[in-house]
């Protein structure tokens, strides 16, 4: 027997502009899993290489470290040692050949630390690629199922006072159904602020893994040797 209320009436007795809330609740929400799932598992992956990480400092030398390293093209930490040891290079030949160039004044530590940066910046915007969309369901959900409380509800009266019956029983069923919205609208915003702020904070556990390996590859860069011994936290 069917249920003559519920989200399925909401669907099949709602207008337009009802239906359109009720798909875009669902896409945010979509979205908003899609984006949580995907980061997770690259925070995971990112986990994985920053432990790994540790063995490019026990190679031999520089070019072995590399290859300790893992050779795909979304480690950050590859990407880092490979900026550094460009930049070195570069800066090196530069100054070999007398060319000039924009950053000939700098010298190896501050060019050094330039490229690294550059190269961290990157890793951020990356890391930080999606989380718009965590932050947007979180802060727009809630009045996009208000809105359509407050849509419902004004039809349910309308419908209502054309009848000319206001019992509990007519009335109670058309504006629950419209109440639906506002907590469809919740449902969809916690889980995308609670993903958001989860994953902010792991990004910056990320984030102070490279600034680490990031500062020992200018210490190896500028010194010959890498600064000091750091435990990971």
């Amino acid at each position: 027997m069917d249920a003559p209320f519920g989200l399925m009436n909401v669907w099949m007795q709602g207008d337009l502009v009802t239906r359109a809330v009720l798909l875009l609740l669902l896409a945010m929400s979509l979205g908003s899993w899609i984006v949580i799932l995907i980061k997770l598992l690259d925070l995971r992956r990112l986990a994985v290489l920053a432990r790994e990480a540790e063995s490019f400092w026990s190679a031999r030398d520089f070019d072995q470290g590399l290859q300790a390293l893992a050779q795909e093209p979304q480690n950050p930490f590859l990407a880092l040692a490979r900026e550094g040891q460009q930049a070195a290079a570069h800066l090196q030949q530069d100054n070999g050949q007398a060319l000039q160039a924009l950053h000939a004044n700098f010298d190896l530590s501050d060019w050094v630390t330039r490229c690294l940066r550059n190269s961290i910046d990157d890793s951020t915007a990356q890391l930080q690629s999606g989380l718009a969309v965590l932050a947007s369901a979180g802060s727009t959900a809630p009045f996009v199922g208000l809105f359509g409380t407050v849509w419902g509800i004004y039809h349910a009266l309308m419908s209502i006072g054309l009848a000319g019956q206001a019992t509990i029983d007519k009335v109670a069923g058309p504006i629950g159904e419209s109440l639906i919205m506002t907590a469809l609208g919740l449902a969809v915003a916690i889980p995308a602020v609670l993903g958001y702020n989860a994953l902010v904070r792991a990004n910056k556990s990320v984030l102070l893994r490279l600034n680490r390996f990031a500062h020992d590859l200018h210490g190896y860069f500028v010194t010959g040797a890498r600064v000091g011994n750091r435990q990971e936290h």
